[in-house]
């Protein structure tokens, strides 16, 4: 059996002293894993990357054998986002969001797209939270857990939008929240489309997808929120109470 497309890698775990075990996402056949001989070496480690896209090539014998990996570089997002701290962080987050809530062998043409485009613009940096947290929410509502915000839970209004309820999703408006406010998550106005957003609206953003994908796309799969993506969010934390400017 064999796959042959262009992929993104979404994870790599040495195995031995000079292989790895690598994620790579293709549009049309979802996310494989197999073995990169060699993958660790300083010959091929720079193309098993997490970020980079690649033509990758995937052979096993059988279906459901775990195969191997070859590949040439066709964009080094990896390389290019290592010297802009907010750039690695970001890159680091969405693929390990990708790789462990999306099931293997299972086409998102949607988010593969999407995260190809967080990939080729990852040199812009944290002005690119606003787009982390989009994606994220189209991969929510791709796996079944969409987020509601186009109206009120409570009066079907369509304006003033303030809230998002923690267990249903759904918006809630300033008027409709009442007494509950306090029980419900800020929704970042430049979700809305009423501003392009700053650190404390992204990470109001990121609490948003992180509390869905924390119950939802892994909770319910006895998983954790991955590391880079905690990480993600705690630095963006930072950085809104710091005020501190997005470049």
């Amino acid at each position: 059996m064999e796959v042959s497309a262009p992929g993104i890698v979404v994870a790599v775990t040495p195995f031995g002293e000079s292989d790895a075990v690598v994620a790579v996402f293709t549009e049309a056949e979802g996310i494989y894993k197999g073995l990169a001989k060699g993958g660790q070496s300083r010959g091929k480690a720079p193309l098993w990357q997490k970020g980079n896209l690649v033509q990758a090539r995937w052979v096993a014998r059988l279906e459901d054998q775990l195969g191997v990996f070859s590949g040439e570089m066709i964009h080094a997002g990896a390389a290019l986002a290592m010297d802009d701290p907010w750039a690695l962080g970001i890159l680091s987050a969405v693929c390990a969001v990708a790789e462990g809530a999306l099931p293997e062998r299972e086409a998102h043409p949607r988010i593969f797209r999407g995260l190809l485009h967080l990939i080729a613009h990852a040199s812009e940096g944290a002005a690119m939270l606003g787009e982390v947290i989009r994606w994220e929410l189209g991969l929510l509502q791709e796996l079944g857990y969409g987020l509601d915000l186009s109206e009120c839970a409570v009066t079907g209004a369509r304006d003033g939008l303030a809230y998002v309820s923690p267990r249903t999703g759904r918006a809630v408006s300033a008027a409709g929240a009442g007494l509950w406010k306090e029980r419900l998550l800020p929704l970042p106005a430049f979700l809305a489309g009423d501003s392009a957003g700053d650190m404390a609206q992204f990470a109001d953003g990121l609490r948003v997808t992180g509390r869905f994908l924390a119950r939802d796309a892994f909770g319910l799969r006895h998983l954790g929120v991955p590391p880079p993506r905690i990480l993600l969010e705690e630095r963006v934390w930072a950085a809104a109470r710091q005020e501190a400017p997005l470049s």
